[in-house]
């Protein structure tokens, strides 16, 4: 694994808008690090499952390292403009990340109720029959 990329729920509608942000306002320049939703992805190629994909935003480093959620959020702004960097910093901070972690899981699960959400975006009970 040699580019950086940041894989979003491409049928999710909020999440392919901030996907764009990312890659309109956040991204330094499109050699920086990919963008890319996970259907059109080679999820094995860099190491995840569409479970993994379908739970939450994910961030693959050049060294092949897997972030999720809260992290990956952190990851993408450490990569991107050089004013958005702390705040990819605070978001690492214990405490600070908890707090991410508990918002990124509620938008997470509310996103299909979310301005832009449809019923696309709701989150799949990953739990398997019987949970």
């Amino acid at each position: 694994m040699s580019a950086r990329v940041l894989i979003f729920d491409g049928d999710c509608g909020i999440c392919t808008t901030l996907a764009g942000v990312v890659e309109r306002h956040v991204r330094p320049s499109p050699d920086d690090f990919e963008v890319m939703p996970f259907q059109r992805a080679d999820l094995a190629d860099l190491g995840l499952t569409e479970a993994q994909c379908l739970e939450a935003l994910q961030w693959v480093g050049t060294d092949g390292r897997i972030r999720s959620a809260e992290d990956a959020v952190a990851k993408v702004l450490l990569a991107g403009r050089v004013w958005q960097r702390p705040l990819g910093l605070l978001l690492l901070v214990p405490g600070v990340n908890q707090l991410a972690g508990w918002v990124y899981r509620w938008v997470a699960a509310n996103r299909h109720r979310l301005p832009g959400g449809t019923p696309a975006c709701s989150m799949p009970d990953l739990r398997g029959p019987g949970a």
